[in-house]
């Protein structure tokens, strides 16, 4: 409803039928577009929170082309058609009106007449708000009436701005129609004034934008979805590397075992993160000297990640070293953390390695839970030892595991691993990929140059798990 402040004004160019059309066809191509990758993202998890917040995003977007097409509908059917020599009768048929519930049907207009005191709606205007087509329309007197209380200051400053000050009008307000229903509606609109200057009557145009405002708050309330949810992962992740660094060994580097003597280990070791450095698992080494003078050997690796895992880890290993200073023999001590992975407050499945070596005699007892077998370097050669039986902790109760020996000698490398070190983007490196390393091991002369030519071999992006390594060198 154009204001008759602007009558002088000669009337802008309207934009041609050809250059409307081709609007509407590149908005509906696209809405299509926007509306298959919409269909795309229902198929996902509706639990992940970076899914729904993209497909609320799509929503939103699929109103606003909504939008977009029908007010260029609008527009064209305002248009003036291209004139034939069939077209001089007047028989043109009439442009059809806006569907029921769609977005031209969301859109109305007002006047009040400030001088007679007489208002007219638009028949849009009376259904958005749900009223009969024979009633009266609300004055300004009577339009905050329909209004949410909270949201009757906004338009009373908004009337005054227009009526007394002659400012445009552009604001938004909620109004409960008769059925209960809540609408949220935006309001633009202009004083018309009269020969004098002064405000003879007010005009507006009242658009439905409540589908659009609801798209927009599941937008917010996907992206803080998204953000808590990151937030949380960030302290997790944080948290479950604050306990790995706490209950792993905190010597760093290369360790002697015992530190004096015949015999002695040289012992490094070396923890390598997944390729998704989010990922914190299970998998811990370690290496202590027992009472007895014996050495403890130890790497292993439970499902999960995450706190959970990390929690679990530290109950297990602790639960290890105990019983490995009690004396506890490596078979006997993985039934015991068998039965205690099994009495958990949050069963787990886990594989473990235990060793002891015992320099005096240069032998290593050792016992396995479903776990990679200790591969054995010597003479510029390398072999897996034959594991003894034993199957993963937390698979069943009572399970019994077998326990081997093996005599070392000066000059010999143990290494001991997680699985996630071998298991590397698409494809299995198996030990063969670690027996490899058999001549370079020969030349090395300490467990960190060993441990450093595992990390280079290994430690790249490709890895799908983290991982562990333990290398023990037998000195003379």
């Amino acid at each position: 409803m154009p204001s008759p402040l602007f009558a002088d004004r000669p009337a802008p160019q309207l934009p041609a039928h050809d250059a409307v059309d081709d609007l509407i066809h590149r908005t509906r191509r696209l809405r299509g577009d926007v509306d298959a990758v919409r269909r795309d993202a229902v198929m996902f998890d509706e639990d992940d929170p970076q899914l729904r917040w993209q497909r609320a995003l799509c929503e939103l977007a699929v109103h606003h082309l909504d939008t977009l097409g029908e007010h260029l509908g609008q527009l064209r059917a305002g248009l003036p058609g291209p004139r034939g020599k069939d077209s001089a009768s007047g028989d043109e048929e009439a442009p059809e009106g806006p569907r029921a519930g769609s977005l031209l049907s969301r859109v109305g207009s007002a006047e009040w007449n400030l001088l007679t005191d007489e208002s007219s709606w638009s028949e849009e205007l009376y259904e958005i708000f749900g009223r009969p087509l024979d009633s009266a329309p609300l004055s300004l007197d009577d339009l905050p009436s329909v209004l949410l209380p909270e949201d009757q200051p906004v338009l009373t400053a908004m009337v005054t701005g227009c009526l007394v000050d002659g400012r445009p009008m552009d604001g938004e307000f909620r109004i409960v129609r008769p059925d209960g229903g809540t609408r949220t509606l935006h309001m633009t609109g202009e004083p018309v004034l009269d020969g004098e200057g002064c405000t003879a009557s007010m005009w507006a145009v009242l658009r439905d934008v409540s589908e659009l405002r609801r798209s927009e708050q599941a937008v917010t309330r996907s992206r803080a979805s998204v953000r808590r949810e990151e937030h949380i992962e960030r302290t997790e992740h944080r948290m479950a590397v604050e306990l790995q660094e706490t209950v792993l060994p905190p010597w760093r580097g290369s360790l002697r075992l015992p530190p004096q003597g015949p015999g002695a280990l040289d012992i490094a070791a070396h923890y390598l993160p997944s390729a998704s450095s989010g990922l914190i698992g299970g998998d811990w080494y370690d290496a202590m000297e027992l009472p007895d003078g014996r050495t403890l050997l130890t790497v292993g690796d439970l499902t999960g990640h995450g706190i959970p895992a990390t929690s679990a880890m530290a109950m297990l290993l602790g639960a290890l070293r105990g019983m490995a200073v009690a004396g506890i023999e490596p078979g006997a001590l993985m039934g015991h953390l068998n039965q205690v992975l099994e009495t958990s407050i949050q069963p787990a499945l886990g594989s473990a390695l235990c060793c002891r070596f015992d320099p005096g005699t240069s032998v290593l007892s050792w016992a396995q839970a479903g776990h990679p077998a200790p591969l054995l370097f010597r003479g510029g050669s390398g072999r897996l030892l034959p594991p003894p039986d034993g199957i993963l902790l937390g698979a069943a109760p009572q399970a019994v595991f077998e326990q081997d020996e093996v005599r070392l000698f000066p000059g010999d490398v143990l290494v001991l691993h997680t699985d996630g070190l071998t298991r590397r983007g698409d494809r299995g490196a198996g030990p063969e990929a670690l027996l490899d390393l058999a001549p370079r091991f020969a030349d090395a002369r300490t467990a960190q140059e060993c441990v450093r030519g595992l990390v280079e071999e290994f430690g790249g992006t490709e890895r799908l798990d983290d991982a562990c390594v333990l290398v023990a060198r037998i000195g003379a």
